[in-house]
């Protein structure tokens, strides 16, 4: 009888350890097979003419340039207003709040609003930022949008980082007389820096990412534009991902549209692999 209950577990763990490595293959296999394709259909159109010129209808000319510059501009408004917003929410929730009732509505808040889908803080973002507030269609109105999607990230992951340092460290500090401003700038943050870029680097892969929510709000201009005259109100330009939509879905270019997604791919590897270094160390 135990022989028998014995090849019968046996039996059923092969079974389920195939069924696992199965699905881990197929897994892979199509992954790799969306990645080749990408790369084999954009490679050959990638040049220097296409990443270092504008498209000029008059020229006959394709460029994608201002979308390289209004996505690099993106990234550096968004984090300039998400990130000092995000760390700071999760210092006060974890070392000022003392109410933790609240404090678990906020991460609960915090943790519906990352699942939200982006259409929807585009809607919302067209109405308060580009509407309400009268910025117009620019990227500062995307920016502001993007600060509000990646928000949670950032809160989320400072907070858990702020939760791994021991209390002996913060006690030693308070116990020498430190203030606690002081025992968090110069004790806490610095022990937490690791989980903060990350938090960054996350976000700046959602940003890179993001299309639909920049359609609404950030427009679709291919103008070359300085940073000052980006942060204006009313400068509207697409990026990237916007571009790639533009070219496969309304010109039908699907040889740049391709070119894009392999540059964006191997933008996107690049910061993945930054939160994987700065995660580890």
């Amino acid at each position: 009888m135990t022989d028998t209950i014995s090849r019968t577990r046996k039996v059923k763990d092969f079974l389920l350890n195939l069924l696992m490595f199965l699905s881990a293959g197929l897994i892979c296999c199509l992954l790799v097979g969306l990645i080749g394709y990408i790369m084999y259909r954009g490679l050959p159109h990638i040049s220097w003419g296409l990443v270092s010129t504008r498209p000029s209808l008059l020229a006959g000319t394709v460029g994608i340039l201002p979308n390289i510059l209004n996505t690099f501009y993106m990234i550096l408004m968004t984090l300039v207003i998400s990130l000092p917003l995000g760390v700071g929410a999760a210092i006060y929730l974890n070392e000022y709040a003392k109410n933790k009732k609240i404090v678990r509505l906020i991460e609960l808040a915090t943790e519906t609003l990352s699942g939200i889908p982006s259409i929807i803080y585009g809607l919302v973002g067209m109405l308060l930022f580009v509407q309400f507030f009268s910025l117009g269609t620019s990227l500062l109105a995307g920016a502001l949008t993007l600060a509000v999607m990646t928000l949670p990230t950032i809160i989320r992951t400072t907070q858990e980082s702020l939760k791994t340092v021991p209390m002996a460290y913060r006690e030693g500090a308070l116990g020498l007389g430190a203030g606690k401003w002081y025992m968090i700038r110069t004790v806490v943050l610095p022990s937490v820096m690791d989980g903060i870029v990350t938090g960054c680097i996350l976000s700046i892969g959602r940003v890179v990412g993001e299309s639909a929510a920049l359609l609404f709000t950030a427009g679709m201009a291919n103008e070359l534009l300085s940073l000052s005259e980006a942060m204006r109100s009313g400068s509207s330009g697409a990026t990237l991902t916007v571009a790639l939509y533009m070219y496969a879905k309304e010109r039908g270019q699907f040889d740049i549209a391709f070119a894009i997604a392999a540059i964006l791919l191997m933008l996107t590897f690049f910061i993945n692999m930054l939160a994987k270094a700065s995660s580890s160390s």
